[in-house]
């Protein structure tokens, strides 16, 4: 047994329906799964739900169902949006499920009984909305506080609370000492920041359940459920141990060790989370682990967000995207390409309509679509689609994209590979511009020169299905097809050059990516 690359999703809170900031990172996790499997690796990817929690209940209650009900059709839209993205997780979590609910509390239990936890009574202000306790810290120049904390009540009450405070050093040391810990770079920094220039306040774990009762109850105290944040974080180890993971389980004297269909899972690889959720794994996620005799994860790569025409995406004022209108448009390769290509995993984006067309006509339709289409079109005009003997004109470019593209998967440099990729596309096309195998097919005596040309744009098309299937897998999966491939273009190696052998009968070309007009 071997450990596989664990890598996952931030958990999705239970309250609406799923939009572009979730697509997004689910196909960026999808994308860097896939490409794992593709270089030969095991990969386990996990996503899921966060069902419990104040605000769950609340908008379960304003529509005048129980919780659990609740959560159920809902969680019924998210699995449903999985599959319409395509995404190849390999298990899918939801904090309702009892092998999560039991975990925590195991986890919860060992806690307690090491003395990580006390008991302390607060007063103070307490935001509904974010499920947090404020303090003056948190307060505008005027003494407000930040619309985005929505209603503030006063709050006086007694909770359970585990001790950051004493292991503040600790994460400073590990993040200086470990650079690649969280990334890009810069968010790094502003933990490192945030961790030098403030005294870390102690976490509350807890809720008092006359309160707050939807969500998992303290093992070790009735009167008390777990804060929404330490439940959510804990699913990350909760389902490897569940597939009977050795390390969590002998860490934390797990009841699934004997499971019989052990994975090596832990350490995650990557967690892929938004910017805005940083603290809580960054500081709050690293510590928890420590206290359990857990590793730490390899990396924590946090992606940016999105705005539509340059304002904030909000529903309330009608500036969205909607994921699935669009990918029933135009195709789920075109809406995994857009969000790939117009965003790397870090900075803030731009969604455009009109720049999503644009994107769609010039790189997908122009250009890979146009490419693909004429050679095997020439090749069964010409040849009856019987592929000539070998020839390597664009064998170097082919293996220099293919050697680029491996070392950015490697990286997780997701739009640095599609870049790549697309070299590749524009070399091939002004391949056929200077060759012009339109006009040699003319000249019998070019008949040698035409089958050289035919073989070099019919092989770069297979290389582009290879290096292509990461990130647009229903193409690269066309691609293979109008070749009359038989395997699938899910293996990086067969990227090497001269994998159409002479003699080979392709398929039926047809578009990959039909112009649309407006």
């Amino acid at each position: 047994m071997s450990k596989r690359f664990y890598i996952t999703t931030a958990i999705d809170y239970l309250n609406g329906q799923p939009h572009l900031g979730h697509a997004y990172e689910k196909i960026v996790t999808d994308v860097i799964a896939r490409a794992r499997r593709s270089l030969g690796e095991e990969v386990f990817f996990l996503t899921g739900l966060d069902e419990h929690g104040q605000k769950v209940q609340q908008a379960a209650l304003a529509e005048g169902k129980q919780p659990q009900a609740y959560c159920n059709e809902l969680a019924a839209d998210w699995k449903a949006f999985a599959k319409k993205l395509e995404l190849t997780n390999d298990d899918f979590v939801r904090t309702t499920e009892p092998r999560h609910k039991k975990f925590v509390q195991d986890i919860l239990a060992k806690l307690h009984a090491a003395g990580q936890f006390y008991t302390k009574t607060y007063k103070g202000f307490y935001s509904t909305k974010e499920e947090t306790f404020l303090t003056d810290k948190d307060r505008l120049p005027d003494g407000t506080f930040d619309p985005a904390f929505g209603e503030v009540i006063e709050l006086e009450e007694t909770n359970y609370w585990f001790k950051l405070q004493e292991h503040q050093q600790w994460l400073i040391d590990y993040l200086e000492t470990n650079p690649t810990f969280v990334q890009p770079d810069y968010r790094r920094n502003e933990v490192l920041g945030f961790l030098k220039n403030n005294v870390l306040e102690d976490l509350c774990i807890s809720r008092p359940a006359l309160r707050l009762n939807w969500g998992i109850p303290l093992s070790f105290d009735e009167d008390y459920v777990t804060y929404v944040w330490f439940d959510a974080l804990v699913n990350y180890i909760s389902i490897p141990a569940a597939h009977g993971d050795p390390v969590v389980n002998a860490a934390l004297d797990s009841a699934f060790r004997a499971s019989p269909s052990a994975l090596e899972l832990w350490p995650a690889d990557i967690h892929i989370i938004g910017k805005d959720i940083l603290k809580f794994h960054a500081v709050f996620w690293p510590i928890m682990l420590k206290a359990m005799g857990l590793p730490l994860p390899k990396q924590i790569l946090a992606h940016g967000w999105w705005q539509k025409d340059g304002a904030k995406i909000s529903k309330a004022t009608g500036n969205i995207v909607e994921p699935i209108p669009i990918i029933n448009e135009w195709g789920l390769d075109a809406f995994r390409f857009y969000v790939l290509r117009e965003l790397d995993i870090g900075p803030d984006g731009n969604w455009t309509d009109a720049g999503f067309k644009a994107r769609y006509q010039a790189e997908l339709a122009n250009g890979l679509g146009n490419l693909v289409n004429r050679s095997l079109s020439m090749l069964k005009r010409y040849r009856d689609g019987v592929v000539p003997a070998r020839s390597d004109e664009l064998a170097a470019d082919a293996g220099k994209v293919a050697a680029e593209t491996r070392a950015l998967l490697e990286q997780n440099k997701l739009q640095a590979a599609l870049l790549s990729i697309w070299s590749l596309i524009t070399r091939a096309n002004q391949y056929v511009d200077q060759t012009a195998p339109f006009k040699i097919a003319k000249d019998p005596t070019q008949a040698k020169r035409l089958d050289e040309v035919l073989y070099n744009l019919a092989e770069t098309c297979r290389v582009l299905a290879v290096l292509l299937w990461p990130f647009l897998p229903g193409t690269a999966a066309r691609i293979y097809s109008q070749l009359g491939a038989a395997s699938s273009p899910d293996k990086f190696s067969a990227a090497n050059w001269g994998g159409l052998t002479a003699g080979h009968k392709i398929g039926e070309p047809a578009p990959l990516f039909p112009r649309k007009d407006d």
